[in-house]
């Protein structure tokens, strides 16, 4: 049975099928990530839940999302079903109770859950660029409007505001291709296209404030319990891309916002990434290169990434390598590339000669898997054929109303709801606009004269208000160039970015 250092997990069994040990996740070794994979339908999603329930209970933080409201459940009390039973007895444990666990729930549309939202700013270019799906030279641009805001003392808290820096970045690209390089119109239009398709699918309720706090999901109970946050993802999934960008995104903050703590006797946070191949699918090098970066050095802030998908081939090879904790659920192998799939995940297991690998893990029923969890000195144990033990809290989704209350009973109840639009980059470009505009409007009544009297053939020498007299620069113009040049310059500093190119927060 697991004690307080470590998680039970299940019961290996011997060739025979008849019990052979507890298998356990050292807490310890909690931080050196895992991986959950199996097909459709194989109990991924009650490992995670086991997982969760343990991590909790050792006061471990724990942020999961859920794809298909099932995982809600772990919020109430489990209850005694027959089969639960049954394999409770198979895996002798003893006593089997049942338990809810303090959930939060989280929601980026905030209809079931709390809001949860990022400032523009926060998520960096890198990150826009891979939601937007834009070109390289897009991308280019997008880095341009970054640099832009960042010297220019431009916030960029929600869409609008960006939408306004584009709209300024065109009515001043030939001076900014003399800086930057290339920015055409085509390539900003395309940007602000790509910003409309994003608004309309739901991510303006993304972008703004108040951004969410690292802390809110850190949160221990009285009792000493971790916090399991939730995210309610299935209407997310309906926009794979940006559930992949904001889960990433939150790594990264994590990853910059967290102090070095090296190894600690257990996690300060659990990370599970569920559907994690749509993290990989099609991202551009540089961004799974970060990536890597990212998993291999956030260990040492204590947090731990479990990535959960259906095939061990959609985490490229050099993520692969840094997940020690492994939970294999059974795959089909009917085609090729599913084969491979299987000898992939089998080569990747320290073999056990009671049983070939590669042959169990098409063999393996509901609820039982492959586990591989690091042992003493951080060396991976020999895999086992493992029965998954059934989870403490409820087994299936949560009731609506049931929801509602929780939600209401929430610690961050109130926190996030109201949406907060303080001065940022479309007022501030508003504003300087504004003041252009009545500068120019002073400059032409002073170039006036100030009379309504005319020569007639002399208006071209005197002025007529709407001609210049000469070819000097106007105050219009002076003041116009001189707003373009220091836009925000009281706060006029480049902002320090981190490794995905979000803000580095000061510590």
């Amino acid at each position: 049975m697991a004690e307080d250092t470590s998680i039970f997990i299940g019961a290996s069994r011997k060739p025979d099928d008849s019990y052979q040990r507890a298998e356990e996740l050292l807490l310890r070794y909690g931080n050196r990530h895992g991986l959950i994979t199996g097909a459709t339908g194989t109990g991924k999603t009650v490992s995670l839940q086991v997982l969760a329930e343990g991590f909790s209970n050792a006061g471990v933080p724990v942020f999961c999302a859920d794809i298909k409201g099932d995982l809600s459940g772990i919020a109430m009390m489990g209850e005694a079903k027959d089969f639960l039973v049954k394999r409770a007895e198979q895996v002798k444990l003893d006593p089997y109770r049942f338990q809810e666990f303090p959930v939060i729930f989280w929601d980026l549309f905030g209809e079931q859950g709390h809001p949860i939202r990022a400032t523009i700013s926060e998520m960096g270019p890198l990150l826009m660029s891979r939601l937007m799906n834009l070109t390289e030279a897009q991308e280019g641009v997008m880095n341009i409007a970054f640099r832009i805001a960042d010297e220019e003392g431009l916030l960029l808290l929600d869409l609008k505001d960006l939408q306004s820096l584009l709209a300024n970045i065109a009515e001043r690209a030939d001076e900014l291709s003399a800086r930057y390089g290339n920015v055409t119109k085509p390539s900003v239009g395309a940007i602000q296209r790509t910003l409309l398709v994003l608004e309309s699918q739901g991510a303006a309720n993304f972008f703004g404030e108040p951004a969410l706090r690292i802390a809110d999901l850190m949160r221990t109970t009285r009792d000493g319990r971790g916090a399991v946050s939730v995210l309610a993802a299935d209407k997310l999934m309906m926009n794979p891309r940006l559930y992949a960008t904001f889960l990433l995104w939150l790594m990264s903050e994590l990853f910059e916002e967290l102090p070095e703590v090296g190894d600690l006797d257990q996690p300060k946070l659990v990370f599970f990434f569920d559907e994690a191949h749509l993290l990989f699918e099609d991202a551009p090098k540089v961004l799974v290169d970060r990536v890597e970066q990212v998993v291999r050095l956030i260990r040492s802030k204590g947090v731990g990434v479990y990535f959960v998908t259906q095939n061990p081939l959609d985490i490229p090879e050099k993520v692969l390598a840094q997940l020690g904790n492994r939970v294999q659920h059974a795959l089909r192998a009917y085609t090729p590339r599913e084969q491979q799939a299987v000898r992939t995940a089998a080569e990747t297991f320290r073999p056990n000669p009671d049983f070939d690998c590669a042959t169990a893990i098409t063999q393996l029923a509901t609820g039982e898997a492959l586990v591989s969890m690091l042992e003493d000195k951080g060396v991976p144990a020999m895999v086992q054929r493992t029965l998954i033990r059934p989870p403490s809290s409820r087994l299936g989704p949560i009731t609506p109303d049931e929801r509602r209350k929780i939600i209401a009973e929430s610690p961050v109840a109130g926190q996030y709801d109201q949406v907060v639009d303080r001065e940022s980059a479309f007022e501030m470009l508003q504003k300087k606009a504004k003041d252009a505009q009545e500068a120019e409007a002073q400059a032409q009544q002073q170039n006036s004269g100030g009379s309504r009297w005319t020569i007639p053939g002399f208006d071209d020498v005197l002025g007529s208000g709407n001609r210049r007299s000469s070819n000097r620069q106007t105050v219009a113009e002076a003041a116009i160039k001189s707003v373009v040049r220091s836009v925000g310059s009281s706060v006029g500093r480049a902002i320090v970015r981190g490794i995905l190119g979000s803000l580095a927060r000061g510590r």
